[in-house]
């Protein structure tokens, strides 16, 4: 029974397998991701009732023991990067429409947002370190490797703060954020890696510098794809990367929008669920290894997704993270559904 229901995380592998669909079909088929996405996964968020279920001290136990959802995790690794050289050589190798290029691209700029940096956000707050290599690994392709920097030392210190990047602002539209953010947290990102290079002493040039390998990395990759794909290969890759990167963003943009933290003296409040958006629509749910439980996850940060509960006290998203992500990218649909429940929220 348990390990019935421990396989329902493999729901997380139908975007890989909608993704696959994109890439050997044409026509209306090269949107299969973005079909499964953002039509057929929100209507059936709509069917299926959540599920409020809070772990006992021994199923936790139990279920930080199971290594099955480690290797669920781990997976995603060799899928994914099969899946993108798999594309890639796909759209340089035949002559396609540009309708059907645009459907494969964005379905993979999809699998790489949802089993990429969505896999690696949860493998980079790991205390194992080949973890969180492991996480660092599947950054490369969305050449957005200060993420792991940005994310883990910035976002979770200054999360609801106007001192944090990734957190969107009342009333600020996601096209705004887009750019505050993306530009926001790779100046962070140095930021922090100077004060780190600083307080451990070691020079720019140094080893320790991760950001200087975050870089080279990058340009490997790319380098990679030149050869193995020339130059159509490399329009592909970052054109699937930026699909990635404001996926991801969006994602940001609907976690923590409009909501702060009260600064008492010179500090801000700790942070508690009620400072972010949390979603607990199932489907959702499974399909990003519980990301959608996000004020669990901000309040207790070392917590394995396999653990995380829903937050009573949390602002509720009214719909599950892909239909918020269609609403959010409709500015004043937007405005008006979220911030009457932001006045709520600030007058309880």
């Amino acid at each position: 029974m348990y390990i019935m229901r421990d396989l329902k995380y493999l729901l997380a592998y139908t975007i890989p397998i909608s993704t696959c669909y994109s890439i050997y079909y044409d026509g209306i088929w090269s949107y299969s991701a973005v079909i499964y996405a953002y039509l057929i996964i929100p209507i059936f968020e709509l069917i299926f009732s959540e599920n409020d279920h809070k772990y006992s001290a021994e199923e936790k136990s139990s279920r930080l023991k199971n290594k099955l959802f480690d290797f669920m995790l781990y997976f995603n690794i060799p899928m994914v990067f099969g899946i993108l050289a798999w594309g890639f050589s796909d759209l340089t190798s035949n002559l396609y429409s540009f309708s059907d290029q645009l459907g494969k691209i964005i379905s993979l700029g999809i699998l790489l947002s949802t089993n990429g940096i969505n896999v690696a956000h949860e493998l980079g707050h790991r205390i194992n370190i080949y973890e969180k290599i492991l996480a660092k690994f599947l950054l490369i392709p969305t050449l957005y490797m200060h993420f792991f920097i940005e994310h883990n030392f910035g976002h979770h210190k200054n999360v609801a703060t106007p001192e944090d990047p990734a957190s969107a602002k009342l009333n600020q539209s996601l096209y705004g954020f887009w750019i505050t953010s993306v530009i926001g947290q790779y100046i962070s990102a140095w930021k922090i890696q100077t004060k780190l290079r600083k307080q451990n002493n070691f020079s720019f040039f140094s080893i320790k510098h991760d950001m200087i390998w975050y870089l080279l990395f990058q340009v490997i990759y790319i380098g990679l794809i030149f050869i193995l794909f020339g130059v159509k290969g490399v329009f592909y890759a970052s054109i699937t990367a930026l699909i990635s990167v404001l996926m991801l963003e969006t994602i940001n943009y609907i976690e923590h929008y409009g909501l702060s933290r009260n600064k008492k003296g010179n500090r801000y409040e700790r942070i508690l669920p009620i400072h972010s958006w949390n979603s607990n629509h199932i489907i959702g749910r499974l399909v990003l290894y519980e990301l959608t439980r996000h004020s669990d996850h901000h309040h207790i940060t070392s917590k394995k997704y396999q653990i995380l509960e829903n937050k009573k006290e949390s602002p509720q998203l009214p719909f599950g993270y892909p239909t918020s992500m269609i609403i959010a990218m409709i500015p004043p649909l937007w405005f008006w559904l979220i911030n009457p429940r932001l006045k709520l929220l600030n007058n309880s």
